[in-house]
């Protein structure tokens, strides 16, 4: 059976609609989740500056969030393992947090890893690292 002009526009439209539909629920999708980058690391007094920036887009807000990371040296072995405490991280909002860590050299620094989410209290367990999206703004790569 041939179609009209008419149909075959409707049906155009109706597939045009379609994949829109499912870009945006695409992107909706990519957007949900902890997104914490790793922004800037400069030498302080203590050793090294750490500034990391964290937006929740969970489905609700953190009253309290730690995260373990390992930190790598050149060699490619575990230098250091730390928890650093975000404390809270509300529901759509870009947190920056910065942690002075003692006795590392910022150059010695070659990978970062977070390991786990010890406290994320506000969600359900283990919401926090399954949403967990990681990027970093410095040749430092940063992994979750």
């Amino acid at each position: 059976m041939a179609m009209s002009g008419a149909t075959r526009l409707v049906a155009g439209l109706l597939l045009a609609v379609s994949a829109v539909s499912q870009a945006y629920a695409q992107e909706a999708a990519q957007k949900a989740g902890l997104e914490v980058e790793l922004n800037a690391l400069a030498p302080s007094q203590k050793g090294c500056m750490m500034t990391f920036v964290a937006l929740n887009n969970l489905a609700a807000p953190i009253n309290k969030i730690s995260f373990e990371l390992a930190f790598f040296n050149d060699k490619n072995a575990v230098d250091r393992v730390t928890v650093l405490d975000f404390r809270d991280l509300p529901q759509g909002k870009k947190r920056v947090r910065q942690f002075d860590m003692p006795n590392v050299k910022c150059e010695t620094v070659t990978r970062i890893l977070i390991n786990d989410t010890p406290v994320c209290d506000g969600l359900a367990a283990g919401e926090c690292m399954k949403g967990l999206v990681t990027r970093s703004q410095v040749s430092v790569p940063f992994e979750g």
